[in-house]
């Protein structure tokens, strides 16, 4: 990310944005503000894969060559986990609204869960 910061001085916003982030502790969050972030994060990666678009000279240095490569990793990596994790909460969901797994969550109150933005129908 230093690399990307030193090309792109004015475009600061957009790295602290991503840098605070990938800071926030996962833990004490809820799984929709974990997929809020998440889509924030996939925004933020998109922003700075477009900035390079405006800074030949950034697109030419092997620095940038290799956090681009593992941003574009890393992005692949979010997608598949968001697939896995949206197939999981499909049958989640179908379960709870089918017979007769709908007693069952109904009895002890299982909801519904929020499928990933990217991936929603």
């Amino acid at each position: 990310m230093e690399v990307v910061k030193g090309y792109a001085k004015h475009e600061k916003e957009t790295f602290n944005e991503i840098t605070s982030l990938r800071t926030n502790s996962y833990d004490s969050m809820s799984m929709n503000k974990k997929i809020d972030v998440n889509e924030q994060l996939t925004q933020g990666i998109s922003k700075i894969m477009a900035i390079s678009e405006n800074y030949p000279e950034l697109k030419a240095s092997e620095n940038f060559l290799g956090l681009s490569k593992d941003l574009t990793k890393i992005e692949d990596e979010i997608a598949n986990s968001r697939k896995y994790y949206n197939g999981l909460v499909r049958i989640l969901n179908n379960k709870i609204q089918m017979f007769p797994s709908n007693i069952v969550a109904s009895i002890f109150c299982f909801k519904q869960a929020k499928l990933g933005k990217k991936y929603q129908n």
